[in-house]
C-alpha cells in the first residue's frame, strides 16, 4: 500500500516537473545552485574549479534530464519508450547530475561542514564570526 502511494506521488511529480521545467528554471530553481561559488576572482583549487564546471552543467542539461528520467521512471508507457528515455539519459554527462554538485567553502574549497547561508566552512565560519565580519551574526554571551 505504502509503495503504490509514493510511487503515484513519483509520477505525479515527475510529471509536474515535465509540464513546468522551463518556467522552473527561469524563476529561480537555478537559485537553488549558485554558479558563482566563490567570492575572489580566483579559484582556491582544482576542486573548486571542478564543482563550478559541474554546476554550470547542471543548468545546461537540467530540463533534458528531467525528462529523460520522467521517461524511464514511468511504467505507464511502453517499453520502447522506456528504453529510449534511458538512452537520452545516457547520453547526458555524468556531471549534469545533482549529486555530482558539492557544497564547498569559498574561501579555503573545504567540502564537509559548510554552513549553508555564508557558503563558509565552520571553522572559517567561527574566526569571522569572532571578529565581527558576518552580518547578522553574534557571539553567544552571558
Amino acid at each position: 500500500m505504502a509503495i503504490t502511494t509514493t510511487m503515484s506521488k513519483l509520477l505525479n511529480f515527475s510529471s509536474f516537473l515535465l509540464q513546468n521545467t522551463a518556467q522552473l528554471l527561469r524563476n529561480g530553481m537555478t537559485n537553488a545552485v549558485k554558479l558563482n561559488q566563490p567570492v575572489r576572482n580566483n579559484w582556491t583549487d582544482w576542486r573548486m574549479m571542478k564543482d563550478n564546471r559541474r554546476r554550470k552543467l547542471l543548468v545546461q542539461y537540467a530540463p533534458d534530464r528531467v525528462r529523460a528520467k520522467a521517461l524511464k521512471k514511468n511504467d505507464v508507457l511502453p517499453a520502447e519508450i522506456i528504453e529510449i528515455g534511458t538512452k537520452m539519459l545516457a547520453e547526458i554527462p555524468r556531471d549534469a547530475s545533482l549529486t555530482r554538485v558539492r557544497n564547498r567553502c569559498a574561501i579555503t574549497s573545504r567540502p564537509r561542514g559548510v554552513v549553508t547561508r555564508w557558503r563558509l566552512s565552520r571553522i572559517v565560519w567561527r574566526s569571522l564570526a569572532d571578529y565581527n565580519k558576518l552580518s547578522g551574526v553574534q557571539r553567544a554571551m552571558w
